[in-house]
């Protein structure tokens, strides 16, 4: 088996605006260096368009149609001041959900190992019926409703390390056993969530957060002691990644200084866990990541790792 890359040329088409840091070139370094010849046994294929269904099981009917109806006809409109909607948006984001959905079709059919989902937005922040943080429908929650309605899993662990804290997955399974959702993230910072205190009310809420300047060494003790334990101990039948690579040394947005060797190394271990448990399955999602260079060469070492060729 092998590792599936889903994208969809509708990323593109979102158009957040002239000096906005989520921006469609961050898929265009994606899928540059994914042309290296280190990536040719990377299975690629084109995300579908989205499932309602699939929707609904995160998101109320109504929260759907009004994002729906927002989007214009021509220039942009905000949803809030971070998070903005072009007429190509719409599309952009049912190719996210539908990128989501047909990994864990994929994977957890057998037809994949893992995968790997790059679209735009992201998702993590979009709460059930609240969009913010450049994030309209929440990609990971969908992804794990969509194993549990579709596939029969019983037990998904959502693994977030985007130097922003999920704050909207969070509140999706705040009351749910059935998935545990593990964070390491920076704090204080946007959007101010994320406190190890928040344990949701079946104690499975896991938040490790990282103070401003912490390296490699403190995000590694980190994902030791509070989140890879945790997941272990849920023995999850999908592990599903919220990939942001905006904890990079080199991001804008934050301050932490992870190398893409650290990305590598929680790769190799969440994948030792799925193999455990999991019969390896893992879905992993694009989220964050606002240097392009940083995002590229993080995304590349998440990716290898994923498909066996780099090991940390």
């Amino acid at each position: 088996m092998t590792t599936l890359f889903l994208s969809h040329p509708s990323s593109f088409d979102h158009d957040t605006g002239p000096g906005h840091p989520e921006r469609p070139d961050r898929i265009r370094v994606i899928d540059q260096i994914f042309e290296h010849e280190r990536f040719q046994m990377l299975h690629r294929a084109l995300a579908p368009g989205n499932d309602r269904t699939a929707i609904l099981r995160v998101h109320p009917a109504h929260y759907i149609d009004e994002i729906e109806a927002a989007a214009p006809s021509e220039g942009r409109v905000h949803l809030d001041p971070d998070t903005i909607l072009s007429p190509g948006s719409w599309q952009a984001i049912v190719h996210g959900v539908g990128g989501a959905t047909a990994a864990v079709n994929e994977v957890m059919r057998g037809d994949a190992k893992n995968a790997f989902v790059a679209t735009r937005p992201p998702g993590h922040h979009a709460e059930r019926a609240l969009p913010m943080g450049f994030c309209v429908f929440n990609n990971a929650a969908i992804a794990a409703r969509h194993a549990q309605a579709v596939h029969g899993a019983e037990r998904v662990a959502i693994v977030d390390f985007d130097v922003h804290h999920g704050n909207g997955t969070q509140e999706i399974f705040w009351s749910d056993p059935s998935v545990l959702y593990a964070s390491t993230h920076q704090m204080p910072l946007f959007p101010g969530t994320g406190s190890i205190d928040q344990r949701g009310e079946h104690d499975n809420i896991v938040n490790a957060p990282l103070s401003a300047g912490a390296d490699g060494s403190i995000f590694r003790e980190a994902m030791e002691t509070a989140i890879l334990p945790r997941v272990t101990a849920f023995q999850p039948d999908l592990i599903v990644i919220s990939a942001g690579f905006d904890a990079h040394r080199l991001d804008p947005l934050a301050n932490l200084n992870l190398v893409e060797a650290d990305f590598a190394w929680v790769t190799t271990r969440l994948m030792e866990i799925a193999e455990r448990c999991a019969k390896g399955r893992i879905v992993s999602i694009l989220e964050g990541g606002y240097d392009l260079e940083g995002l590229a060469r993080s995304a590349a070492a998440h990716v290898l790792t994923l498909m066996g060729a780099s090991k940390s």
